[in-house]
């Protein structure tokens, strides 16, 4: 985890910040066809940046709540042994996203997203000993960074292991961005802030992703 990943109120330096002509940079053909219809000129923008590693859409729904922006990323690996056509430990990897532009968070909105997470994980996940990881990201878009939210955030850890780890794991995630502020928070083995974080250059491997091309080099 980067000290990036847990700055509150981190502001933009010549070095780092995104510009302009870095943030409207065309993509290819297929990725812009591939981005969703968002009114929301800052999520448009977060949304420019996963668009190459999550498939993504508007006004997603997930347990009844309505998201802004909703993303989807799955990673399929296997290791061959002499030929590709002989392969082995195969396992497949998926992270949903789901980020909403709200007036004001709290800690009670966190507790919600978090306690939302575990009612997707029981509908969703599926354990295997194929199945490696399943992740929930949960990211709120709000004016400021409360002290209390800034805290529970830096601190939240949430990872349950499926029959003692034989059948992989899912994890929750959270984090909370003022981009007026320039200011973003991430909780622990996510750096998905990365990509929310608009008035810097983003060139890491995030999240579920980076993780497992770590795990393969």
């Amino acid at each position: 985890m980067s000290p990036a990943n847990d700055s509150a109120d981190c502001l933009a330096s010549d070095d780092d910040s995104e510009t302009p002509s870095a943030a409207n940079q065309p993509l290819p053909p297929v990725l812009e066809e591939a981005l969703p219809a968002l009114e929301d000129g800052y999520l448009a923008r977060v949304a420019r940046r996963l668009v190459s590693s999550y498939d993504l859409e508007s006004a997603t729904k997930a347990g009844g709540v309505t998201f802004d922006l909703g993303g989807e990323l799955r990673v399929e690996s296997s290791k061959h042994l002499f030929h590709p056509s002989v392969s082995y430990a195969n396992h497949h990897m998926r992270e949903y996203l789901y980020a909403d532009r709200r007036p004001s968070v709290s800690r009670e909105d966190l507790d919600e997203l978090v306690e939302l997470g575990h009612e997707l994980a029981d509908r969703r996940v599926e354990p295997s000993s194929e199945h490696k990881a399943t992740e929930f990201t949960f990211v709120i878009v709000a004016p400021s960074i409360p002290d209390d939210v800034r805290s529970f955030v830096r601190g939240f850890k949430d990872r349950t292991l499926l029959k003692y780890g034989l059948h992989g794991h899912y994890e929750i995630h959270c984090c909370v961005v003022a981009p007026d502020r320039q200011a973003v928070v991430a909780s622990d083995r996510t750096e998905i802030d990365e990509a929310f974080a608009v008035w810097r250059s983003s060139e890491k491997k995030r999240g579920l992703l980076g993780r497992l091309l770590a795990s393969l080099s």
